[in-house]
């Protein structure tokens, strides 16, 4: 299974743990995937760091996993990728080149950007572009992706 096995399409999410399990199956679709940007959108509390650190750790990631609300960006180093967890919503466009992300180029790391619109032109185009916005009770997932689905055993994410 691959991101090339995700379909776009919308998807309910009722809880927070309906978001943190759709994190979870994400992970199984990026287990062979050793470089890609998904792009988290969505308003203040909408989600994206929820299903982010799900994801993070049904990668295997181990200890604490912190926001990068702050910090801005988050390296994470497993045995068999790289992950960068990014939050961009408190930086200028112009200021991107200073957070050193020619170390972590795309095609070897996996890119989790939130807020990637504050990013401008500086943020790779989104191989999965994840959209989160409140639906009542829950969330709504609009899920684009610019792979097309593979053919046969593709998980219906929608």
């Amino acid at each position: 299974m691959s991101l090339a096995s995700i379909r776009s399409g919308e998807r309910f999410l009722a809880d927070a743990e309906a978001t943190a399990a759709f994190g979870r199956e994400l992970a199984v679709a990026l287990r062979e995937q050793r470089g890609a940007v998904i792009h988290l959108r969505g308003t203040l509390g909408a989600g994206k760091t929820t299903l982010a650190r799900e994801l993070l750790r049904a990668l295997g990631v181990t200890g604490t996993i912190r926001s990068p609300t702050y910090t801005l960006m988050e390296p994470y180093e497993l045995p068999d990728r790289r992950v960068l967890h990014m939050d961009l919503y408190r930086i200028e466009a112009s200021d991107l080149d200073q957070l050193g992300l020619d170390d972590y180029p795309p095609e070897e790391t996996l890119w989790l950007v939130e807020w990637p619109e504050k990013g401008g032109a500086g943020v790779p185009r989104a191989d999965l572009d994840l959209l989160l916005e409140p639906a009542g009770e829950g969330r709504k997932l609009q899920i684009s992706t610019r792979s097309p689905p593979a053919s046969g055993n593709s998980p219906d994410f929608t």
